[in-house]
């Protein structure tokens, strides 16, 4: 595919950042695109190897090689080479509802396990990905999918984050009627309240809700299930309404740090900063919540993970005195070994965007307790561990801190309302039980994909599910079914 010696004659070259001082600024997607040539020659460099671990092998377990939705990369990259890119765009769109998002938000799997990767020079396949879609919105190709006939069955899908509207979309599609029902003010889950605009604006989500829209999918905005909210919907109503349920909403339970002082005042969850800022940005007022800002503060982020790299951005640009990310787990090599790792995904050092902004990372780090005065942190109480996660004596330091962000990730769905009502058997580690055979649970035409199912993943897997989930939502309804898996 692309040229045959291409990734002999041409460099890797991706896409770069604004300067630093620039994007600070504001929360705007600070990504410069390549021009039309640049990328075209980056997608002749895909050399047509024997094997191309880049599709990905169709496994269910994270970790494997290449793309989890089996995006048809060779050959979505012969045709951007060739010019061709509205056929570009229909090979893409085949295998990933979203490709707008992962084109952005996805750490690159595909990458990792390029045959160019061998020696450090893979394909620019998440560039190249993201420059299909964008130029397919921009030239209209982009266009509802309306289905011609309708079954008569009725489906709700619960939580309208990537694995939601991917099922949702998918549903659609072959002619079912589409109710997603949302929580929050809008669409998007994660992806609206959880990634910072300066990763992905939300006009991204914004159109392709619209082309949802005109494609039949009703959105239910500020309709939670099974919580004890006013406007509430009881799930059990549900179940007598639609022909089957989706419960696509997520792993949203986040990990707590419960020491000494966790309950001083400027100690928060991620999940509870992030979103915030995103209202902030789109104008979407708080409600009565207490505002949580990082100006003029100095800040600590504690997990590793691409939320706290979140964290660290938005801090940065609310304008933090400073900012330290601690991580209990060791410093990973700078590089991997080759022989060992690839095509997988290997454990390495990576500096995100937003950690090359001007954050100090402290690896192999405990924190022990908080302090403060007239009930607000101050210090955090830390100490360097061994590889057994093991207290090194006479290790202990101290760090200033005036607002701490918990981001060591999410342990399960919430449990309370909506899955306790429901009686839906969890697997566990506390994730809704299903399998990737047909995803239905436990309780009778119930179904579930996504984070609500695996536990925290990438978005890239959540659309995987939601369209997998939909395929076997289809099957049960109808009996067979049009839908890829």
């Amino acid at each position: 595919m692309g040229k045959p010696t291409g990734f002999l004659e041409i460099e890797r070259h991706d896409r770069k950042y604004e300067p630093v001082a620039e994007r600070v600024k504001d929360f705007k997607e600070f990504v410069i695109p390549l021009s039309e040539k640049d990328t075209r020659d980056q997608a002749a460099r895909c050399m047509n190897c024997g094997i191309p671990y880049c599709h990905g092998t169709g496994s269910v377990q994270p970790g494997t090689p290449g793309c989890p939705v089996n995006n048809q990369i060779p050959d979505f990259n012969d045709l951007v080479y060739n010019g061709n890119w509205e056929e570009a765009s229909r090979n893409l769109h085949s295998t990933n509802n979203f490709p707008e998002f992962t084109g952005r938000i996805c750490p690159a799997p595909c990458e990792a396990s390029c045959t160019l990767n061998i020696d450090d020079n893979p394909v620019t396949i998440k560039t190249i990905e993201c420059a299909i879609v964008d130029r397919a919105w921009d030239s209209g190709w982009v266009k509802p999918e309306i289905s011609a006939t309708k079954t008569g069955k009725k489906i709700a899908v619960v939580g309208s984050g990537p694995a939601g509207l991917a099922a949702a979309q998918q549903l659609a599609r072959v002619g079912h009627e589409v109710h997603v029902f949302e929580k929050f003010a809008k669409a998007g889950g994660l992806l609206r309240y959880g990634i910072p605009d300066f990763k992905m604006e939300k006009g991204i989500i914004d159109r392709r809700v619209a082309q949802m829209e005109a494609e039949g999918v009703t959105f239910h905005y500020n309709t939670p299930v099974g919580g004890n909210y006013a406007g509430a919907v009881e799930p059990q109503d549900l179940l007598k309404v639609y022909d089957a349920v989706a419960l696509t909403g997520g792993a949203e339970a986040s990990r707590d740090l419960p020491i000494p002082g966790r309950d001083l005042d400027g100690i928060h969850f991620a999940m509870d900063f992030l979103p915030q800022q995103n209202r902030r940005v789109s104008d979407e007022p708080l409600g009565d919540v207490r505002e949580i800002l990082a100006g003029g503060k100095d800040v600590v982020v504690i997990g590793g993970g691409d939320t706290g790299s979140d964290c660290i951005g938005t801090s940065i640009r609310q304008g933090a005195t400073s900012v330290t990310q601690l991580e209990i787990m060791p410093a990973p090599p700078e590089r991997e070994n080759k022989g060992l790792t690839w095509p997988n995904w290997p454990l390495k050092m990576r500096t995100s965007s937003s950690q090359a902004e001007g954050a100090v990372r402290e690896y192999a780090v405990l924190t022990q307790k908080f302090s403060g005065h007239d009930g607000k942190v101050a210090k955090l109480h830390c100490v360097r561990v061994d590889d057994k996660f093991q207290p090194v004596p006479g290790t202990e330091f101290e760090i200033k801190a005036e607002l701490v962000l918990l981001a060591m990730g999410f342990v399960h769905p919430v449990h309370e309302g909506l899955l306790k009502k429901l009686g839906v058997e969890l697997d566990p580690r506390g994730n809704v039980r299903a399998s990737t055979n047909n995803y239905q649970t436990s309780v009778a035409k119930v179904f579930s994909s996504g984070d609500m199912r695996r536990g925290q993943s990438l978005v890239v897997w959540a659309i995987r599910e939601g369209r997998q989930c939909a395929a076997a939502i289809d099957q049960f309804l109808m009996g067979s079914t049009t839908l890829p898996r």
